[in-house]
């Protein structure tokens, strides 16, 4: 077993970028004047802002390898590691489950599934697949999930929320993934569509192929080639992947986030590699000791986002939850929220709906850099 090696920056600056990103999107000062960039698909495609997930979900996958690589691997040891995943793996679960509370607090409607949630379940079934089979075995697996995901939404018939049925409808609502979310947890779904939700739980099986992914490039990463031969092969593989999610798109399932199809799990997937192997190049492979120093110094608040990445994100959650749910009287006896009483001096600037509403999510992301910055500052490193 090679000796494992220093921590890679360009994975903490990686994870911060994706962070930033979900801060900028989830946290527009008006939803009806959504800065169009930061929208998702509306069903079926994908936008930048598509990206952020998978490529979150990538990064666990990449530190998941890289957390066990170089620790001891007997019987004993697995259910050790995995044993201790689990424990995290519920933790991040019920933290999930427990921002899904406010502001309604009614366990009947309470929403089961969630981002965290899907990480925290990601996590447990990659986990399992990561310490108790080989890469070979696991490269097994990705080809498995993604082949029995395909075939049972496009070959089990299933009926919609009005009862009728259909075979590999893969529309809102009435594909096999909805119906099983509708039997398994009706009434705790997103509020939004009320009969699907986009991090249901069939389609957290795919979303299981995007962390082992990041499992096997983690392998890489950790391997004895040489660094330029790694950004090769990094390049090469998320090529490839690319160009296989489109033609998955044309033959056999469209690309889409909601769904988290076979095909959207591939594309991202190269283009979290693609993405991933600029920052590995400009902060840890390259040869030239001048441009990591620049680029280190240049990423230093990704660095620091990525370094409290899921504690600021539920934070973040936490916060803007609170701004809705906080009412603040106004002089005419009005009641308004906390996030309208911010967000109302933006609109009074002489610039677009959409531009005060982006600023509003710049002004959130620089409170957030703020809070990491100090953590940062402090050492304080929380840790799940």
């Amino acid at each position: 077993m090679h000796a494992a090696k220093p921590r890679l920056l360009s994975l903490d600056a990686f994870r911060g970028m994706t962070i930033a990103a979900m801060f900028l999107v989830n946290n527009p000062g008006d939803w009806a004047h959504l800065y169009p960039p930061l929208a998702h698909a509306a069903w079926s495609g994908w936008t930048l802002t598509d990206c952020i997930f998978p490529f979150f979900l990538f990064i666990v996958g990449v530190s998941l390898q890289l957390s066990l690589a170089n620790k001891p691997l007997s019987p004993e040891h697995r259910r050790q590691h995995y044993s201790k995943l689990l424990r995290r793996a519920a933790i991040i679960f019920l933290i999930g489950l427990s921002l899904n509370f406010i502001p309604s607090f009614d366990l009947l409607s309470l929403r089961i599934p969630g981002v965290l949630q899907r990480i925290a379940l990601t996590i447990m079934l990659a986990g399992a697949i990561l310490i108790f089979f080989s890469w070979r075995q696991q490269c097994m697996w990705i080809v498995a999930i993604l082949t029995v995901y395909t075939c049972v939404m496009l070959l089990v018939p299933v009926p919609d929320a009005e009862g009728v049925w259909g075979r590999g409808i893969l529309e809102p609502g009435r594909d096999f993934g909805a119906w099983l979310d509708r039997t398994l947890m009706e009434g705790h779904l997103w509020k939004k569509s009320k009969t699907w939700d986009p991090e249901g739980m069939f389609s957290t099986l795919p979303a299981t192929a995007s962390v082992l992914f990041g499992v096997l490039t983690g392998r890489l990463i950790n391997s004895p080639i040489p660094p330029r031969q790694q950004v090769f092969a990094l390049i090469m593989f998320g090529s490839i992947c690319i160009a296989l999610g489109q033609v998955m798109d044309h033959l056999l399932m469209p690309i889409n986030k909601s769904l988290w199809t076979s095909s959207f799990c591939v594309l991202m997937t190269g283009w979290a590699v693609l993405a991933f192997t600029v920052f590995y190049y400009l902060l840890d492979a390259s040869t030239s000791l001048t441009l990591k120093q620049r680029m280190r110094t240049l990423n230093l608040p990704f660095t620091m986002y990525g370094l409290n990445a899921l504690f600021l994100f539920a934070l973040a959650s936490l916060l803007a939850k609170l701004m809705g749910f906080v009412q603040i009287g106004q002089s005419d006896g009005s009641v308004i929220s906390l996030q309208k009483t911010l967000f109302t001096p933006l609109t009074t600037l002489p610039i677009s709906a959409y531009n005060a509403s982006l600023l509003f999510a710049i002004l959130f992301n620089l409170l957030m850099l703020t809070i990491a910055y100090l953590m940062w500052k402090k050492s304080w490193f929380i840790k799940v």
